[in-house]
């Protein structure tokens, strides 16, 4: 039964040997034609590589908890500082753009547009505009290092109603308590 139909195809099987024959003869062909006409290949050069920007990482500081780097402002000149142990009663004594020196609370507005962050012993921070500025104290006008400026309280200013009497008054010259005559 087997031997029958192998039979009646065998009369096919040289037409479909020399059919795949000559697919696979077009495709070498072809092949070797391509590689012949192909045009050269040509050296390509990688582009050049730019040297990476130099990373500032203390600007990630911020990030983390720590302080950012604040830039320094050129056109301000920090001429005093009056630092209270309360941040918002801090005071700074700035110049700005060679103007005349004015007192400015720390939050208030020196500029349109700057205010004052911060206000510490030796420096302040402004905020120009959403970045800080750092402005340093001139060497100058800091505090020696042994002297030290008593603070006093906010609202509470020495003056003359503060100060103790120059020349107390002798106790046995004051009237006795509950009128001048005593009981016997």
């Amino acid at each position: 039964m087997i031997s029958k139909k192998l039979g009646k195809h065998t009369k096919r099987l040289p037409g479909l040997a020399s059919l795949i024959l000559f697919m696979l003869l077009c495709a070498c062909s072809a092949y070797w034609f391509l590689q012949l006409v192909k045009p050269p290949v040509r050296a390509v050069a990688p582009p050049p590589q730019e040297e990476a920007p130099q990373l500032d990482l203390s600007a990630a500081g911020g990030l983390f908890g720590g302080r950012g780097a604040a830039a320094v402002a050129s056109n301000y000149q920090l001429l005093g500082v009056v630092a209270a142990k309360d941040a918002a009663d801090s005071v700074a004594i700035l110049s700005a753009d060679g103007k005349p020196a004015q007192s400015v609370r720390a939050g208030a507005e020196v500029q349109p547009g700057t205010s004052i962050k911060e206000v510490h012993k030796t420096y302040v921070l402004l905020s120009e505009g959403g970045i800080l500025k750092r402005v340093v104290l001139p060497e100058d006008a800091r505090p020696k290092s042994g002297a030290s400026s008593p603070v006093a309280p906010p609202g509470q200013f020495p003056g003359p109603q503060a100060r103790p009497p120059a020349n107390p008054p002798d106790p046995g010259a004051l009237p006795p308590p509950g009128g001048g005559a005593q009981d016997q």
